[in-house]
């Protein structure tokens, strides 16, 4: 047996073998080229035009001529260290070629003939072979509906809040670090997964991780609870506007009695917002432990409300395109109308006092930065299994990464400018509302005053009217201390910097607050039929990236399923409609609330960090870049390797960690309406509603552990190997192993021994 040092000049003279032989230079030559320009040809209609079992039989076919030429090169290296006649070599030469030619062409044909009639073929192996993804039209589309689905309206309200208590543009800063580091090489993540393996959230993690494969199921089913309660919100919008078109509005003013010239007295001790938003739009109950059938006023917007989803997806991807083009940008351009009108209000100075104002210790609370996490991962719509569907039907060869940029930067901005018409209109509602406080304190002193309730000193001024709130707060100061005590006893405090706090707490504060505040703009009707729009077609869009997310799923597991589209959508937002019935419920509204404050935020981020986990450390991100940097033809920085592998998984890891002790140390409150008192007030959830929860989020969450144990018990690699056969285009598992250099091929096969060659690679 020849030692490994004979076997290195042996492996030398075996490369230069054919060119070394008279006759053969030309020849090899020819050969090279005709190697790469079937390859080359082969590559490029594998990703998106072929199935996949005649991509894989023309691939085995591929890399058995390179086996059978890599054999040829062997056997002529030892012809000529042997020296063999050069005819004997050369007429074996030509045989194999013709032999390896045959093999490609018969390849290239199986890609467009049917199958061989030997080989039986299921009706689902046909489903496949027949299947051809459907793909965006073009990027615009892709880019709309991603952006679309990222920027949520009620995204604006938390962030608003958000800033106003954790350091003003302090935050804002904290917020920007953290999606450049964090949120864009997340959402890069997701479109690259979807994009790079076909597949929506069901397969793509099976085939980058089987062993984490579990997580796929876990974001379905978050994916499905939060669209059964998300169409809510459009049909509390529908509800509003379908009031618009009164006049005067009907929360403006409390309704009357029945044959009767009195007001509601429900509404008379509250405001006529607040009572038509509990008690008419909702008609919510007092406590969440009430139940109830669903409200009949909430039923036929509700319907709408799914219906107009339908119409805008029952059509296909290619239709779903079309209506983004009007979707998404409709309500910037409105948001835009709003920010020119808001900073020429009233009180617009104060907002913006408030929006520039910033608190440099903030910069190093734990807690101001916990809240900018849980706010990027909630805005950017990450974990939900949306994303990673909506870029599945993107080309192979579309630069995700910028996609990325675009939509973290839109999203951004639509909440800087959402911000800022927010505290502009917030400073106005705070003035116009305080000016009426002052007004009607100084009314209620002075009959005090007379009535001798009050001494003299009490009397507010009689100029208080020209500049209420300034006036009354002064004269309010001026008072000594003991008469001070006794005017506020009798009257509520007048606080402009209180009242304007307010703004933003929750949701609930674009459907009264806002509202309120749009019926004191000269042609509010129109303004708050703007603003309904705005937010019907941000809702609108949500959930079509949440039943794409639905959707995708199904018809990529069950082949089935892709024949009968328009069938399986009907009876998607059918089944939606029906278990969505629930929530509007007159108890809905608190278990809405439930879901979106407390339970939602602790599986999104467990699906997000074992998806990072899945791409970073299983599949290897060296791995993953390298093949979208051959697809892309461009080269990818090697920072997202390392936030991919290190910053992510530690940032995630530290705010899954904040979640759980942040749940286990808070009083799990909600705020309900009583309808003795007209009043809001802060309830507990009823000691039953927290095994709910649990036992909700382990549902959930248990199809992770459930998988990774099925892998445990079968062989089941823990990482996707190149020795797998790879299966291209929507199941595809490594592209390194259809992409393997000619050269690398030859030497890993020759240097298997002298007298031994190689078997053919299994691709």
């Amino acid at each position: 047996m020849r030692s490994t040092q004979e076997g290195r000049p042996f492996l030398e003279k075996t490369e230069a073998a054919p060119e070394s032989l008279p006759g053969k230079k030309i020849e090899s030559q020819s050969s090279w080229e005709t190697l790469s320009f079937t390859e080359s040809t082969l590559l490029e209609n594998f990703p998106e035009r072929q199935t996949q079992e005649n991509k894989g039989i023309a691939a085995d076919a591929v890399v058995a001529w390179l086996s059978e030429a890599t054999a040829l090169e062997a056997q002529t290296g030892k012809s000529q260290a042997w020296k063999t006649p050069a005819c004997e070599v050369q007429d074996r030469f030509n045989q194999l070629r013709q032999t390896s030619v045959s093999k490609v062409e018969a390849a290239q044909v199986l890609k467009q003939e049917p199958l061989p009639e030997k080989v039986e073929v299921s009706e689902e192996e046909k489903s496949e072979v027949l299947y051809t993804r459907p793909l965006w039209s073009n990027r615009v589309e892709y880019i709309l509906a991603q952006v679309g689905y990222s920027v949520k309206a009620i995204s604006f309200w938390n962030f608003s809040n958000l800033w106003l208590q954790n350091g003003g543009w302090c935050f804002l800063i904290i917020y920007v670090v953290l999606l450049f580091l964090v949120g864009v090489p997340l959402v890069f993540l997701e479109m690259a997964a979807g994009q790079r393996m076909r597949q929506g959230s069901l397969g793509v993690w099976k085939i980058i991780s089987p062993h984490i494969g579990g997580v796929g199921y876990t974001s379905f089913m978050v994916c499905f609870i939060v669209g059964l309660y998300c169409n809510v919100y459009n049909a509390w919008i529908l509800t509003y506007l379908s009031h618009s078109f009164q006049f005067p509005v009907s929360w403006a003013r409390c309704p009357l009695l029945m044959n009767s010239s009195d007001f509601d007295p429900e509404c008379a001790n509250t405001t006529p917002f607040l009572y038509f938003w509990y008690r008419v739009a909702l008609k919510v109950s007092d406590r969440i432990e009430d139940g109830g059938s669903p409200v009949d006023s909430l039923i036929l917007p509700f319907l709408v409300s799914w219906c107009l989803v339908g119409a805008f997806m029952i059509n296909g991807l290619k239709y779903i395109g079309k209506v983004m083009y009007v979707l998404v940008p409709v309500p910037y351009l409105i948001m835009l109308c709003f920010f020119i009108r808001s900073l020429l209000l009233d009180g617009a100075k104060l907002g913006l006092g408030y929006l520039v104002a910033g608190k440099i210790s903030a910069m190093y609370s734990v807690h101001a930065w916990c809240q900018a996490g849980f706010q990027l991962l909630f805005s950017l719509g990450l974990g939900y299994g949306s994303i990673v569907s909506l870029a599945s039907h993107m080309k192979l060869s579309n630069n995700c990464l910028s996609d990325a940029f675009v939509v973290a930067l839109f999203n951004l901005g639509a909440m800087l400018l959402a911000t800022t018409v927010i505290f502009c209109v917030g400073g106005f509602w705070a003035t116009v509302l305080t000016h009426r406080c002052s007004e009607k304190n100084a009314e209620t002193l002075s009959r005090l005053v007379s009535l001798g309730e009050l001494p003299p000193e009490a009397q507010p001024p009689p100029n208080l009217f020209d500049y209420p709130t300034s006036i009354y707060t002064a004269w309010l100061n001026s008072l000594s201390p003991s008469i001070r005590s006794m005017v506020l006893s009798h009257v509520p405090e007048c606080s402009l910097q209180k009242q304007f706090l307010k703004i933003g707490k929750d949701a609930t504060f674009a459907f009264l607050s806002f509202i309120e505040a749009m019926s004191f703009i000269s042609g509010s009707v129109l303004w708050s039929i703007l603003f309904f729009l705005m937010s019907l077609a941000l809702g609108l869009n949500f959930v079509i990236g949440i039943l794409q997310g639905i959707i995708t799923p199904l018809q990529d597991t069950f082949s089935s399923f892709r024949k009968h589209t328009k069938l399986l959508t009907a009876f998607v937002f059918v089944l939606m409609f029906l278990c969505g019935l629930f929530v509007i419920q007159p108890s809905g509204f608190y278990y809405v609330r439930m879901l979106n404050d407390y339970w939602v935020i602790l599986p999104v981020i467990l699906i997000i960090t074992l998806e990072t986990m899945a791409v970073g450390w299983a599949y290897g991100a060296r791995r993953f870049l390298a093949e979208l940097t051959i697809l892309w033809d461009h080269p990818i920085h090697p920072i997202i390797r390392w936030l991919w592998c290190c910053l992510c998984p530690v940032v995630l890891l530290g705010l899954l960690a904040a979640v759980v002790y942040y749940q286990s140390q808070m009083t799990w409150t909600y705020v309900s309406w009583d309808s003795s008192t007209s009043k809001e007030v802060l309830r507990q959830f009823p000691f039953w509603m927290l095994p709910i929860m649990i036992v909700l989020s382990l549902l959930v969450i248990l199809p992770v552990p459930i998988y990774f144990l099925y892998s445990l018990t079968h062989p089941i690699p823990f990482k996707s190997s190149s020795s797998n056969r790879a299966v291209i285009s929507s199941t595809s598992l490594s592209l390194s192993m259809r992409i393997t250099p000619i050269k690398k091929v030859q030497k890993e096969e020759i240097l298997q021994g002298n007298n031994q060659i190689a078997d053919s690679p299994v691709v």
